[in-house]
């Protein structure tokens, strides 16, 4: 038994170790398990990004990600979060304007969401016509940090309005709009959807004219990450006619920006759930024009592409997020196994092959006798050849072998026998002739 132990080890243990070695080598290409806490960096609590991400919230619970809601001041202050190594942040809605100077190394979009139009709404009488027209007034940009204030900042710079020129206070949303109402400031900029409350106070009271954009086409050609948007009379209400004439707007694209270090896992779920928030008709948006891999500034991350190209990954589109994860992650495994299929079935042909390799060994000795054989040995020659033949014996006696091999050696052994008795028959012929 012991011996048969030592020959199947002899074959197994080569087999083995090649398939654990396959198996480590495949572990190192394994993708790890994807967090199940998530950190998103949003804005100030009443506005749009910070209720959008509560939708996410709502939706990546489900499949069991806990996604932690980070209150900031705005886009900037998102995009330095990002780029923190200290920081813990892993998402962040970015507007378009802010994300230039982004380093492409540490982020990468996933996609835009939605147009966030540009509001410019000023006192009348005399009320500005463009831009140009705000040199010495007092303009609510919004507070450091907020995506406003720096597309507010970048237009204003095109048009040679600074700091030195134009009073720039930090106002924004509501307050910016009851300073505009009791007259602290001559012109608010905001940026927020269409169906904003605070948009459509600027647009019913007394006194308060929306500026719109008129050079919009110079404008979206300067600065790629604006696009010009026409907003029809009466498209926020019909009832109140809001606004009152058609309006050309600019607007940059709110956009989802995270970590190169993202798991790509979470790229598609994160990505699903944004075409379930973001892929509906908008005044301003086709029905499934959102998310889309265009109106970016910081490049597209290469899961991200992939997943705007191709849409979400097979399995994820028929499992649950956990199973299309598990199966992804271990799918490399595959490979070990087209290796171990092979080496299980070649085992047993490799274990037969050792064992009658043992006895073959013997009778390619034996025959090479028998060969002899055939040249009509002298009797000295048949002297030599029995004593090879008991040397064989002594081996083939001492040959362990299988059960199932039991008759292969029995034959062995009665070969032997024969050729000894041709090789004694041989030698008494040669000594009858040789003697006197």
């Amino acid at each position: 038994m012991r011996w048969a132990w030592r020959e199947q080890l002899a074959v197994v243990a080569p087999a083995t170790a090649a398939a654990v070695v396959a198996f480590v080598v495949a572990f190192q290409w394994v993708k790890p398990a994807p967090p199940s806490h998530v950190v998103i960096a949003t804005g100030r609590p009443d506005g749009a990004y910070y209720k959008f991400a509560q939708q996410y919230r709502e939706r990546l619970v489900r499949e069991g990600i806990r996604l932690e809601v980070r209150e900031t001041s705005g886009s900037v202050e998102n995009l330095q979060l990002l780029e923190d190594p200290k920081s813990d942040v892993d998402l962040g809605f970015v507007q378009g304007g802010t994300g230039g100077g982004a380093n492409p190394e540490a982020l990468g979009s996933l996609a835009s969401l939605y147009f966030e139009p540009l509001w410019v709404f000023s006192r009348e009488n005399p009320g500005p016509n463009d831009l140009r027209g705000l040199r010495g007034r007092r303009l609510a940009v919004g507070p450091e940090g907020s995506g406003t204030r720096a597309v507010a900042l970048t237009l204003l710079a095109a048009n040679g309005i600074t700091a030195t020129t134009a009073r720039l206070l930090p106002l924004t949303g509501l307050d910016a709009v009851h300073a505009l109402r009791r007259g602290a400031v001559d012109t608010v900029f905001l940026v927020a959807a269409p169906g904003s409350p605070t948009v459509t106070e600027m647009l019913i009271t007394p006194g308060i004219a929306l500026l719109g954009f008129p050079r919009a086409d110079a404008y979206a050609k300067r600065f790629p990450f604006l696009t010009k948007l026409v907003l029809p009379a009466g498209g926020l209400s019909l009832e109140a006619n809001l606004p009152s004439r058609q309006t050309v707007l600019l607007a940059p694209a709110a956009t989802l920006v995270a970590r190169t270090s993202f798991h790509p896992a979470l790229v598609d779920l994160v990505l699903a759930t944004a075409a379930a928030v973001h892929g509906g008709r908008g005044l301003f948006e086709a029905p499934k024009q959102f998310p889309s891999a265009d109106y970016l500034e910081v490049p597209l991350l290469s899961d991200a592409e992939r997943y705007h190209k191709s849409g979400p990954p097979l399995l994820a589109r028929y499992l649950p997020f956990w199973a299309a994860t598990l199966a992804d992650r271990v799918k490399v495994l595959i490979l070990p196994l087209l290796v171990l299929v092979p080496l299980a079935r070649l085992v047993p042909p490799a274990y037969r092959w050792r064992v009658r390799s043992k006895i073959i060994r013997r009778y390619r000795d034996v025959v090479e006798v028998d060969q002899v054989l055939t040249r009509r040995p002298s009797p000295s020659e048949c002297a030599e050849l029995l004593a090879q033949l008991e040397r064989i014996e002594d081996d083939v006696r001492g040959l362990k072998v299988p059960l199932g091999y039991a008759d292969a050696h029995y034959h062995l052994r009665l070969h032997l026998d024969l050729v000894r008795r041709r090789v004694q028959e041989m030698a008494q012929a040669g000594a009858a002739v040789t003697s006197p």
